[in-house]
């Protein structure tokens, strides 16, 4: 009995999965609502420097501009679960977030500390209403 040898894989290798940021945009953030903020400049800042997914509705209005940001599949793999971030308003805060994100965000590197004035509870229930 011969034994063949492995063959090359189609597929090209898996590259793991980045820590990522969840931006919310729906009837509060990224709205009027929260005046004073150049939401697009943000979201376009986000989106030119992190790995972003612009959501609907998160469901706490009343931490607009709401941010979370998810740890990569290795960390979560290891315990570390994803942050959420309110009041996200000012482009300083914008980029403490990269800044996060971009050292491994959550299970990887700290919560820089003035992010820490930002975290807020995830919400426990998809059924509240909008703002």
């Amino acid at each position: 009995m011969s034994v063949l040898p492995p063959q090359p894989s189609s597929e090209p290798p898996r590259t793991p999965s980045p820590c990522r940021v969840v931006l919310c945009r729906d009837c509060c953030c990224g709205s009027p609502k929260v005046t004073g903020v150049d939401h697009a400049g943000q979201a376009a800042r986000l989106k030119e420097s992190v790995p972003v997914r612009v959501s609907d509705c998160l469901d706490v209005c009343d931490h607009a501009n709401v941010v979370v940001v998810q740890p990569s599949a290795a960390a979560r793999a290891a315990g570390a679960r994803p942050v959420w971030l309110g009041l996200v308003n000012d482009p300083d805060a914008t980029e403490d977030v990269i800044a996060w994100v971009r050292a491994g965000g959550p299970g990887v590197a700290p919560c820089p500390e003035i992010l820490a004035f930002h975290t807020i509870p995830a919400p426990s229930s998809r059924a509240s209403g909008k703002g």
